[in-house]
C-alpha cells in the first residue's frame, strides 16, 4: 500500500512539474509576444486608408504610404470625413470630445512616399496595394531588405495565397494575412491568416493587434478565399450560372435572396458593388489553383461584360444599369 502511495506521490508530483513546465512555457511565449505599436500601411487607397485610420485612432504610431503626395493628400481627406461620420454617432452629446478624438488620430497619422525610408523603425507592415502577385512579391522582396529583424509583415489580400507572398522574403515565420473587410472603420470583422511557416508568436500578435484596433478577430489557415470570400464569391457565381442557364431572372434571384435569406444585397447586385473585374480575377485566380473544382468555374457571362468594360457601379453599368 505504501509502496502504491509513494507511486501515485512521484506521479503526481511528476504530473504538476509538467503542468508547471507547460505554463510556464506559455507565460514565456505571452512576455515574446510583439506589442505593436508603430505600424506602417501600404496603399493609399480604401482599404489602406481605413486600415491607417482605425490604427491611429487606438492609439497607434501610423504612417500611411503611397506613390504620390496628390495620393496621399486625397487618403488623408478621406480619413478626416470618415472621422467626422464617426464622431457624429460616438460623440453626438460630447461635441468637444469629438473634436477632440479626431485632433489626436490624425496626430498619430503621418505619410510617406518612401516606403524603404519608413520600414525601419516599425513593427507591423500591413500592404493594401493592387491585388496582383508579382507586384506584392516585389515590395516585400523590397520591404524585407529594410525592415527590422522582430517585424511582422501582413498582407489585407483578399484572394492571393498567403505563403506564396511570404515566400517572397526571408522573414514567413514573421508573415500572416490580416484581411479586413470595406468600410474598415465599420465592418467589425478581421480574417487573421497563419500559413504553415507563421509563427504561433507572430498568429498571436496579429490577434492581439486586430483587437487592439477593434475588430473581432477570426482565425483561418491559408485557402483560397480565406472564409467569407471562399463561401461568398462562390455563391456569386452559382447566382450567375443559374441566370446564365435561364432558369431565373437575375432580379428575381435577387428579390429571392433578399427576402427569402434575409440578405441586404442580392447576388447581382453585390457583383456590381464589388466590382466584375474583382469578381473574374479572383474566380480566374482560383480555378488556375484547382482546375477541377466546379465552384471554381469561369463564367462566359462574366467575362463577356468585364471585356466590355461594364464592371459594376463604378462603371455605370454591369448586371444593372447606374445614373
Amino acid at each position: 500500500m505504501a509502496f502504491a502511495t509513494r507511486r501515485f506521490v512521484r506521479a503526481a508530483s511528476s504530473s504538476s512539474s509538467s503542468s508547471s513546465a507547460a505554463a510556464a512555457a506559455a507565460a514565456t511565449a505571452a512576455a515574446k509576444k510583439l506589442l505593436v505599436k508603430h505600424v506602417t500601411v501600404i496603399g493609399g487607397g480604401l482599404m489602406g486608408a481605413g486600415i491607417a485610420q482605425i490604427a491611429a485612432a487606438s492609439g497607434h504610431t501610423v504612417v500611411l504610404v503611397d506613390q504620390s503626395d496628390e495620393i496621399l493628400k486625397k487618403s488623408t481627406k478621406g480619413i478626416e470625413e470618415s472621422l467626422k461620420r464617426v464622431t457624429k454617432k460616438k460623440f453626438a452629446d460630447k461635441p468637444e470630445a469629438g473634436a477632440e478624438f479626431i485632433e489626436k488620430t490624425l496626430k498619430n497619422l503621418t505619410t510617406s512616399t518612401d516606403a524603404v525610408a519608413v520600414v525601419h523603425s516599425t513593427d507591423l507592415v500591413i500592404e493594401a496595394i493592387v491585388e496582383n502577385q508579382e507586384i506584392k512579391n516585389e515590395l516585400f522582396k523590397r520591404l524585407d531588405k529594410f525592415a527590422p529583424e522582430h517585424t511582422i509583415f501582413a498582407s489585407n489580400t483578399s484572394s492571393l495565397q498567403i505563403t506564396q507572398l511570404a515566400n517572397s522574403t526571408t522573414r514567413q515565420d514573421r508573415f500572416g494575412g490580416l484581411h479586413f473587410f470595406n468600410p474598415v472603420p465599420m465592418m467589425k470583422l478581421v480574417e487573421v491568416i497563419k500559413t504553415p511557416m507563421t509563427s504561433q508568436k507572430t498568429f498571436e500578435s496579429l490577434m492581439d493587434f486586430s483587437k487592439a484596433v477593434g475588430k473581432s478577430p477570426v482565425s483561418c489557415k491559408d485557402t483560397p478565399g480565406f472564409i467569407v470570400n471562399r463561401l461568398l464569391v462562390p455563391y456569386m457565381m452559382e447566382a450567375v450560372r443559374l441566370f446564365e442557364r435561364g432558369d431565373a431572372s437575375k432580379e428575381d434571384i435577387d428579390v429571392a435572396m433578399k427576402l427569402g435569406a434575409g440578405y441586404p444585397m442580392g447576388p447581382f447586385e453585390l457583383l456590381d458593388y464589388v466590382g466584375l473585374d474583382t469578381s473574374k480575377y479572383i474566380i480566374d485566380g482560383w480555378h488556375a489553383l484547382e482546375p477541377n473544382n466546379p465552384l471554381f468555374a469561369p463564367s462566359p457571362l462574366v467575362d463577356k461584360l468585364v471585356a466590355e468594360k461594364k464592371l459594376g457601379k463604378k462603371t455605370g453599368e454591369g448586371f444593372y444599369k447606374y445614373k
